[in-house]
């Protein structure tokens, strides 16, 4: 039989409410990690293809701002009903192209939902504040109208749930919207596109440009762009935030992490061993709210480490459609190859090697999975905080051990690293917890949660170099970002004395 030279299908763009495969000529290979064979090519978008989506967005914002939030809210309601629907479909475009599990990916998918639902509520929260009598005769109020064209950066990581993130807020309170995912897994922003049409969403409203940094610097330049919202690295998100200020864009770029999880003397080490070894292989250790450091207390190591090392071990690596798959392979071949050389560089500033993942046996992974882009669990010890293992975000399933004396120097070790996304503390103490969440500087934590990533109505968002900007993800906060206030003061001529006024008016 013949090979099949037929090119693989393209991942299109999604521009006036239809797939629009572009101007720009670039293809970007979109490959199932698990397998290592290509199943699809995502179009670049070029400077034009940008240029296209934009003003598709422009033309359609005065209409959809002035529609009335309630009926927005419809739409969106609409929308939600299609995301239950298509859940599965969804979580299956994700395991394809990403390689999570299949459980873990309908986790993402549902916490997604969550973020529609809360928007769906948005109504409630564009409402706002009235003072009557504010001065003689005259009454003061505020209200939150949209910015425009709005946008949003998304990683590969989460390629249903961070786009929610960003967009059901922006759409919810009047803005338009243009997306760009990440290249290595696309497919699921297009499906969205399609569902918010099935919605009734008009067409316009929501695009997606697939592409690369040409795509981003596109949008980050562009004079019809008001805001961009990016997840990624930390050297990106500063790019982009110092990029987009600069063309007077608002910016929230949510950046890396290195999340460390605390273990008390006093804590469950059976649930916190059950923590740590979710929180740090789960999705492959590629989540920016992944454990990636165990700060063990006092003599804590000696019972906790050999349970880890076991579970480790034993952990079911399978592809991600196989049933009981515990965790799935590494994203790229590029990105096993980095993951790999940290941890050579592990071994050579001394770190004790545990539990070493790169002999894993991608045989074990299930049929046809030889050629994939697969990594073990990797399990260190006696790491301190001078080596890379502890410095910087390794974003694979590599797990440190560090050791403290006590909780004052488990707090002082965390808060003097660079990023400060999430934390967790393992403990029975009321006390300790309490001075924990307090003295913390980290922008979210779990107190017995390893991973607290923080429901649609709270938001989300790190400290330090974990986030730059001033509003954090979702919940009220996404509101804030996505709107200006407009205070107006007005009084009628009966009320108005005769005399030009020289003095501030006062109650």
């Amino acid at each position: 039989m013949p090979a099949d030279t037929s090119a693989p299908p393209l991942v299109a763009h999604w521009i006036q409410g239809q797939p629009h495969a572009g101007q720009g000529a670039g293809r970007s290979p979109i490959t199932n990690p698990a397998t290592g064979k290509v199943r699809a090519q995502a179009a670049l978008a070029n400077a034009a293809d940008v240029d296209a989506a934009v003003a598709s967005a422009q033309a359609a914002f005065p209409k959809w701002a002035e529609t009335p939030p309630a009926r927005r809210a419809r739409v969106l309601f609409k929308f939600l009903e299609l995301l239950n629907t298509h859940r599965e479909e969804l979580a299956h475009l994700i395991t394809a192209e990403h390689g999570k599990v299949f459980d873990d990916a309908m986790g993402e998918v549902a916490r997604g939902i969550d973020i529609v639902e809360f928007a769906c509520g948005a109504p409630q929260l564009l409402k706002g504040d009235y003072t009557d009598q504010v001065s003689g005769g005259m009454d003061n109020w505020t209200l939150r109208q949209p910015l425009g064209v709005v946008a949003g950066v998304t990683p590969f990581n989460f390629p249903v749930m961070v786009p929610m993130w960003m967009f059901p807020m922006a759409l919810a309170a009047g803005n338009t919207f243009v997306l760009k995912p990440s290249p290595l897994d696309p497919s699921p922003s297009l499906r969205i596109a399609a569902l918010l049409k099935e919605a009734g969403l008009p067409d316009g409203v929501f695009n997606v440009v697939q592409g690369d940094k040409d795509a981003v610097e596109a949008l980050l330049a562009h004079p019809d762009v008001k805001a961009v919202s990016f997840v990624g690295s930390t050297p990106i998100a500063q790019r982009i935030y110092e990029t987009g200020a600069r063309h007077g864009k608002r910016v929230q770029a949510l950046g890396g992490a290195k999340n460390h999880m605390v273990v008390m003397p006093d804590a469950d080490l059976e649930q916190a061993a059950d923590a740590l070894i979710g929180a740090a292989f789960g999705s492959a250790g590629e989540r920016c709210m992944a454990i990636s450091v165990a700060v063990l207390v006092g003599d804590v190591g000696k019972t906790l480490i050999p349970v880890l090392a076991e579970r480790a071990r034993t952990l079911k690596i399978r592809n991600g459609e196989s049933a009981g798959a515990e965790m799935g392979p590494i994203v790229t071949a590029a990105a096993l190859a980095r993951i790999r050389g940290a941890i050579d560089e592990g071994v050579r500033e001394g770190a004790a090697l545990v539990v070493d993942g790169r002999g894993f046996d991608a045989s074990l992974a299930g049929e046809g999975c030889e050629a994939g882009f697969w990594l073990g669990a990797t399990l260190f010890d006696k790491v301190t905080p001078g080596m890379r293992l502890y410095r910087e975000e390794i974003f694979g399933p590599v797990l440190a051990c560090v050791h403290v004396k006590d909780l004052a120097e488990a707090v002082a070790l965390i808060n003097a690293h660079e990023f400060g996304n999430g934390v967790s503390c393992f403990t029975r103490d009321g006390q300790a917890a309490r001075e924990f969440s307090r003295r913390i500087e980290v922008g979210m934590v779990g107190i017995n949660v390893p991973i607290p990533v923080p429901m649609a109505w709270h938001g989300f968002g790190g400290w330090k170099r974990s986030l730059f900007g001033d509003m954090h993800a979702y919940g009220e906060e996404g509101i804030r970002f996505y709107t200006r206030q407009k205070s107006v003061m007005q009084r009628w001529p009966d009320s108005i004395g005769k005399g030009a006024e020289f003095s501030m008016p006062t109650p």
